[in-house]
């Protein structure tokens, strides 16, 4: 069998295509069990001089949420996951609403039905600081209701936890987008 010169400049060319497509991260839930941990890095909206950050660590039970937050007025603030990654709007709008995907009503973290992204309030000290450490068994870090690539926001009043559709929290005072962390 005679074998033409386009066809011995074409089987490199195919070995490397079989070669790169052999070696590309696999889409679904295997890829994403690589991702144990992300993080929000949060930076101050308008006025306020809020910062802090938020780690998300994925655990048997579901997903270890970090929080140290300095900054706050003494009290309750709403705390939640938004559903786009853009902290770009001086107010923070810009990260859209609450990430909902199921569509479900805002309610309290413990609630079996709530917003995905619904965390409740973190509790600020005389100082300022707010500290949560808590294990959310809704959260994902994969698959089509991933966190990655949302927005946290910290609000300037506590979440009622029952109005709808935001727990009445009032004013973004701090953003951050949710991305891969280091190890």
């Amino acid at each position: 069998m005679k074998v033409s010169k386009q066809t011995w400049v074409l089987i490199p060319f195919t070995l490397i295509l079989i070669g790169a497509w052999s070696c590309r991260p696999e889409s679904g839930a295997a890829a994403d069990q690589s991702v144990t941990k992300v993080v929000a890095v949060l930076h101050p909206l308008g006025n306020a001089a809020v910062s802090g950050t938020v780690t998300f660590t994925r655990t048997d039970g579901g997903v270890h949420v970090v929080a140290h937050v300095n900054g706050l007025e003494p009290g309750l603030h709403g705390f939640h996951i938004h559903e786009f990654g853009d902290c770009s709007a001086p107010d923070g709008t810009s990260a859209g609403g609450h990430f909902n995907p199921e569509g479900s009503p805002h309610a309290g973290p413990e609630s079996t039905t709530r917003h995905l992204g619904d965390l409740g309030n973190l509790s600020a000290d005389d100082t300022g600081h707010a500290h949560l450490d808590v294990v959310d068994p809704h959260l994902r870090l994969e698959g089509p209701h991933a966190i990655i690539g949302r927005a946290v926001i910290v609000h300037a009043q506590a979440d009622d936890l029952t109005s709808q559709p935001t727990g009445a929290a009032g004013a973004r005072i701090a953003c951050g987008v949710i991305g891969l962390a280091g190890k």
